[in-house]
């Protein structure tokens, strides 16, 4: 069996022309253009590249976008009078702190201090609580993307037994919480593994659908998969380099060997990470229209 190649790459393209229509038509009808501003403190290499990712892709949609690259040395006090300011303008409809922040800055109190309106990364315990009773404002931008992947793919998710290997607050608590609401594209029956789980394998084996984000290159390995399972693989590792100086990526499935007993697989890269920055967007319009009184 060969797997059907699952490409977050074509499905995020998809998105994002739906996107850039819509963006346009609320222009040309309401005069509003959705609004995101990024903050970034300190200067780590891999934060500045997945910021400048998320500032380029607002200007390919016609998003307005304010960048805050700040210094490492910043108090919390003064982050804190930044996000009541990016609060309080009107030009702003969502606001990402890029996480981490330093040491001395608690990121607890500069998630609550967010306001959920504006909360675009769907991180902010009123944004959880409301995922949690099936009334949410914003889906976490992973596994929002994540459904959507599977949605578009034709995967059937309700009715299907679901296993979540990781239990982030990020990845794997919300992904399990979208895909088990009683809804069109949930509807499923989830488990959720961890390093607390006896028997990790016995689990993913019964998978229908697994869905893979413990952070450990190759993890999941062809005897661990049921034939003609669905596998997303939600890791991304660098493992080395070519001879050109290349970086070679994987992800926490062992891809070669796994994506001939399975029916679909999500690629390492190209698969789920370019769902995550095109779902940032799809919340930011939300965020926009939910401001003007559309929705």
């Amino acid at each position: 069996m060969t797997a059907q190649i699952i490409s977050g790459t074509e499905i995020a393209k998809q998105l994002r022309d739906e996107l850039k229509q819509e963006i346009a038509e609320l222009k040309k009808k309401y005069n509003l253009v959705p609004g995101l501003a990024t903050v970034l403190v300190g200067n780590d290499p891999a934060s500045q590249v997945y910021i400048g990712s998320k500032v380029k892709t607002c200007e390919a949609l016609g998003i307005y976008s304010e960048r805050n690259d700040l210094s490492a040395e910043i108090s919390e006090e003064e982050l804190l009078a930044l996000i009541d300011r990016l609060i309080k303008d009107p030009k702003i409809h969502g606001i990402l702190v890029q996480l981490p922040l330093p040491k001395h800055i608690n990121e607890t109190n500069i998630t609550l201090a967010v306001d959920p309106k504006k909360d675009v990364d769907g991180f902010h315990p009123v944004n959880v609580g409301k995922l949690m009773i099936g009334e949410p404002d914003y889906l976490p931008c992973t596994p929002h993307g994540i459904q959507e992947l599977l949605i578009r793919s034709g995967v059937k998710i309700s009715g299907a037994e679901v296993v979540i290997v990781g239990r982030s607050n990020i990845v794997g608590k919300p992904l399990a919480n979208i895909l088990l609401q009683k809804k069109a594209g949930a509807n499923a029956t989830v488990t959720v593994c961890h390093t607390g789980s006896s028997d990790i394998a016995f689990h993913t084996r019964r998978a229908d659908i697994l869905i893979v984000a413990l952070g450990k290159p190759k993890f999941i390995t062809a005897d661990m998969v049921k034939e003609g399972a669905v596998v997303i693989d939600v890791g991304i590792h660098r493992i080395g380099k070519t001879n050109e100086g290349k970086s070679i990526l994987c992800g926490d499935v062992d891809f070669d060997v796994v994506k001939e007993k399975v029916k679909a697989i999500t690629p390492v890269p190209g698969g789920v990470g370019p769902m995550t920055i095109t779902m940032l967007m799809l919340n930011t319009v939300r965020a926009a229209k939910i401001a003007a009184g559309l929705t």
